[in-house]
């Protein structure tokens, strides 16, 4: 649904709110069936976003259902663990407090306000809701307007399967935002770029809201000499250009072992042809840039350094090749924003202390990438550098492991989702301690004369 009134967009919250008070999304079995009904609502629509991703972002079908469709995934590991996850936990109380018992509660937030990005409109939109039924709360949704097909289906979608007291979507742009963002919710959740998360977290800091912000960054890749280079070549290569390199933990730059360099960039070259064939423009597995604006800043960053593959471009298609620029200085705008698109800089190495202090100048990024089968090496660069996450040996996948927490740290963000992760997001840890009545010291009670030494001797 599209929403211009402030006082529709209060009335929403209200009527939420009372949802949220009767108690029903504190049931677990209620929580189970509402992840099996978005699973359900996901499989039924398969096809229409294939055809929303193709049209806001020329997605080919295979990554469409790989990196969004494939968010089913992550409901089948909520569906499978809400139990456990849900259940009180025991905490230990120290012997001097022998008549008492401790327990840590999940219990949910209230209602969440999720704010999704436009690169994978769907499946970032989708994980975090996950997390937040599973958690038990009543859910706002604002889909990115630039991705406007998919921001209509999952409208649609969400609209068909979920009351809009429980869940509901508000599609719109800049004004629908901010008429969510003056309103109080329990949490807010944001993907996006770092510019627009400040203002997120300040908007939030009026009400006192958490958030959780999924941001970016430029994400390094190193590679070192002792490396397979074939997987290494066709690993960074997808990793890069997967959704035309609109993905916020692709790969932004390359920091190589001036040894391997000449070998690597014969590799990629000849992979870039292995994946996308002579003419990229023409290959049915290459997506296009999201707009015109993106478009055009892109365009811009690839006049920095020496274009040695790639740099073609058609304004009217909304297309950049993939392409690989040598010889670029730090002080090009290439290297001072996150590029998000298909332009892969390259730099040098000779000792790895070198790329470390590179990467350690710079703000500390979402991912980090290492390629090397040297584990001091690997050893090394784990412990001297802060990075939202790490993947050795490949690109992306780490984002497909439910298991491991994901998110930014410093600039690239502000808590973690995925798997138990976001049950966490979207849950408050509220501590219980309980004592019996079949006993009751007098030591703590007044009055107080000649009780301090056993008091010392207590606490000692």
């Amino acid at each position: 649904m599209i929403t211009n009134e402030v006082s529709e967009v209060s009335e929403i919250i209200s009527k939420q709110r009372v949802f949220f008070q009767n108690g029903r999304t504190k049931d677990v079995s209620f929580r189970l069936e509402q992840l099996k009904i978005l699973k359900q609502a996901i499989i039924d629509h398969e096809q229409p976003i294939l055809e929303a991703l193709k049209a806001d972002l020329h997605k080919p079908g295979f990554e469409a259902y790989a990196t969004e469709i494939g968010v089913v995934g992550e409901i089948d590991y909520a569906i499978k663990h809400l139990k456990k996850w849900s259940q009180p936990q025991k905490a230990v109380v120290p012997w001097k407090f022998f008549s008492y018992s401790a327990k840590i509660y999940p219990e949910p937030l209230g209602v969440v306000l999720i704010i999704g990005p436009w690169n994978y409109p769907f499946q970032l939109i989708i994980s975090p809701l996950v997390g937040a039924i599973a958690a038990g709360n009543c859910t706002i949704v604002k889909p990115s307007e630039i991705a406007p097909h998919t921001s209509s289906l999952v409208s649609e979608i969400i609209g068909k399967y979920f009351p809009p007291e429980y869940i509901a979507v508000l599609e719109g742009g800049v004004e629908t935002s901010q008429k969510l963002l003056a309103e109080k919710f329990d949490h807010i959740f944001f993907t996006g770029g770092t510019a627009i998360g400040k203002i997120i977290m300040a908007a939030a800091a009026k009400h006192l809201t958490p958030v959780t912000l999924e941001l970016g960054g430029k994400s390094p890749c190193i590679i070192d000499s002792e490396i397979n280079l074939e997987h290494t070549v066709k690993r960074i290569v997808w990793g890069k250009f997967l959704n035309a390199g609109q993905t916020c933990i692709a790969p932004d730059y390359l920091l190589v072992n001036q040894k391997i360099k000449p070998d690597l960039l014969d590799g990629i070259k000849k992979c870039l042809t292995e994946f996308y064939g002579d003419n990229p423009a023409t290959s049915p597995d290459y997506a296009r840039i999201i707009n015109q604006k993106q478009f055009e800043r892109l365009a811009n960053l690839i006049k920095d350094g020496e274009i040695i593959v790639g740099g073609e471009t058609n304004a009217e298609e909304r297309y950049i090749a993939p392409t690989l620029l040598d010889h670029v200085s730090l002080t090009d705008p290439v290297m001072q924003e996150e590029i998000f698109g298909p332009i892969l800089p390259i730099l040098e190495y000779t000792e790895i202390t070198e790329a470390i202090a590179l990467i350690n100048s710079q703000p500390k990024p979402l991912a980090l990438y290492l390629f090397t089968q040297n584990k001091n090496l690997q050893k090394q660069v784990l412990q001297q550098t802060s990075s939202g996450g790490v993947c050795l040996n490949d690109t992306i996948m780490q984002v497909g492991i439910s298991s491991l927490p994901f998110g930014g740290v410093g600039d690239s963000g502000i808590g973690s989702y995925h798997g138990k992760a976001s049950f966490d997001t979207f849950s408050h840890y509220k501590s219980v301690l309980k004592n019996s009545f079949w006993l009751d010291l007098d030591w703590r009670y007044a009055p107080y004369k000649n009780k301090l030494s056993a008091l010392k001797r207590l606490l000692g």
